[in-house]
């Protein structure tokens, strides 16, 4: 009977498993558009692999994030992202990591990461930070003031931001919980899009006037 038992068991256990490992990876790529030619077709999630035999130290490292980025731009912040691309010995290792300067009152405006968590750690100056859940949780807004030391987390997939209130430069880091997290700027992604959404789409959905949609179109 106690055999029998031990069976049943492994049985279950097999099928938990089976149905755990059954689903769909997260894609390393905005999409993946099926094809029937194999000649035309392209790899997924992440990279081919290099021999490891050919693998060297410079695979796995990087140089340059002790130099400031350039934040002479419109939203006054630079984002020096080290991911895959970067460090090729990161491909499936699922982190990466980037700098983030930030001039005095500049920002790393609305974003979010579809495919990773970030946990952002201040080294420079004071930030105003934060988070909006998703409609399921009533859009509510995590924020905190983080001063040189102080850590904080964004969630994969929810929209986020940073704000230096100070008036001398910041700076932070931040590591992310993908190869190559994406980011999707939202004000840049809803008016600045290729080709443009219609404006009385966005005029609707923002309950704004038509022409102020068509001039924030213009602005990206």
């Amino acid at each position: 009977m106690k055999g029998a038992h031990f069976l049943l068991i492994l049985a279950i256990l097999a099928l938990a498993t089976s149905i755990a490992s059954a689903y769909d990876p997260s894609p390393l790529q905005d999409f993946c558009v099926a094809i029937d030619d194999p000649a035309k077709a392209l790899f997924v999630n992440g990279k081919f692999c290099k021999n490891p035999k050919l693998a060297r130290a410079e695979d796995f490292s990087f140089s340059g994030l002790n130099i400031p980025g350039n934040t002479s731009n419109p939203v006054g912040s630079n984002v020096t992202t080290v991911n895959v691309d970067q460090i090729p010995g990161l491909n499936t290792l699922g982190i990466s990591l980037v700098r983030i300067d930030y001039a005095p009152y500049g920002q790393n405006p609305p974003h979010t990461h579809p495919r990773g968590t970030e946990i952002l750690v201040v080294v420079e100056g004071t930030l105003y930070v934060g988070f909006v859940s998703s409609n399921q949780d009533n859009n509510r807004l995590f924020a905190k003031v983080l001063n040189e030391g102080d850590v904080f987390v964004f969630p994969i997939g929810q929209i986020h931001f940073q704000v230096n209130i100070g008036h001398t430069p910041a700076v932070a880091f931040a590591g992310l919980s993908s190869q190559n997290a994406g980011v999707i700027t939202i004000a840049n992604t809803v008016f600045g899009s290729t080709p443009p959404i219609y404006p009385d789409v966005l005029a609707k959905a923002f309950m704004l006037d038509k022409n102020i949609v068509i001039d924030l179109q213009k602005k990206f």
